[in-house]
């Protein structure tokens, strides 16, 4: 496999970005509902104050993306949450571990965040393993968090502390 390269996302990654997002198996592990717009992920990839958008490539092709949201209120703006997506074709080949240890470098480096949120699926096993290898810890569980097909699903909330 060649190399996976991280970056901030461009315009230019709006399109791949929104496909990723609208893969069944991706979105199924998301809060997403099915068929996003160009113009939602226009508006929601706009930069914004605290966000920060991370692109991980192959080859030039955007293959995961992860956003970072760092709190704006003063009381917890040592606090950042995140989401992140790899694009199924590229699932278990390391594309999550290169964006989560990107992102880990930018909080504890260059952010000043001490504190790194998480909400996934208790089911999404594959995530919950993943977040744990790199210090996340479950820090509670919410009941009927998400609804998913029609069905609603528990979460964990997770953090990683610095």
């Amino acid at each position: 496999m060649n190399d996976i390269v991280i970056r901030h996302a461009e315009p230019k990654d709006y399109d791949a970005i929104r496909h990723i997002h609208a893969q069944p198996e991706v979105y199924h592990n998301t809060l997403q509902v099915p068929y996003p717009s160009g113009h939602m992920w226009q508006e929601r990839l706009a930069e914004r104050p605290g966000v920060k958008q991370l692109v991980a490539c192959i080859d030039n092709s955007v293959v995961g993306h992860l956003s970072i949201d760092v709190i704006q209120r003063p009381r917890r703006s040592h606090v950042a949450d995140f989401g992140i997506c790899v694009d199924a074709q590229w699932q278990n080949r390391g594309v999550a571990s290169a964006l989560l240890r990107a992102m880990i470098d930018m909080c504890d480096n260059w952010l000043r965040v001490e504190r790194i949120e998480l909400t996934v699926f208790v089911d999404n096993a594959p995530a919950v393993a993943l977040y744990k290898k790199f210090g996340f810890e479950i820090e509670g569980t919410g009941k009927k968090y998400g609804l998913r097909n029609g069905e609603y699903v528990d979460a964990y909330f997770m953090a990683r502390i610095k």
